[in-house]
């Protein structure tokens, strides 16, 4: 499943990518070039502007209801029955693209001497160059992936 968020939607945008979905996010486009990018790219528009969803012909759209992210997200896990399809970390946050591991050895030159010693796993975007590693806001991230977890065993 492929989304395309819309720019009131941003953080959501973000957490589909940690969580490992396919999801294209602009913080500036005209509505019509997003129908149309959602339509060509056969994309599920996610957006929370009821003119959009009111526009669009031969797209698929989900109004999202809440302004808070993790019940967004929860709404869209819910709603496509993805729950079982969460893969954490396997996108780049900024490009979308499929994250690729890295033994440690081949990421010494691309990140500081302290990363390098104090991290022990990292993958690097194959698009955009990006590196990742387990820093220091791993744990935050974790304890977030957790209780969106826990929303979808409640059901």
């Amino acid at each position: 499943m492929k989304f395309i968020v819309d720019c009131m939607l941003g953080k959501l945008a973000k957490w589909l990518k940690v969580l490992g979905f396919d999801t294209t996010y602009y913080n500036k486009i005209e509505d019509s070039e997003l129908i149309d990018k959602a339509r060509k790219e056969d994309r599920v528009l996610l957006t929370r502007d009821t003119g959009i969803i009111e526009n669009t012909q031969n797209v698929q759209t989900l109004f999202i209801k809440s302004e808070n992210w993790q019940e967004q997200a929860a709404q869209v896990l819910d709603e496509f029955n993805l729950w079982t399809k969460i893969k954490p970390y396997s996108r780049c946050v900024e490009c979308n693209a499929h994250l690729k591991r890295i033994p440690k050895r081949k990421a010494k030159n691309l990140v500081t001497p302290f990363v390098y010693r104090n991290a022990q796993k990292f993958a690097v975007c194959p698009q955009c160059g990006r590196v990742y590693w387990q820093g220091t806001h791993y744990k935050n991230m974790e304890s977030r992936i957790e209780k969106i977890l826990k929303r979808g065993k409640k059901k």
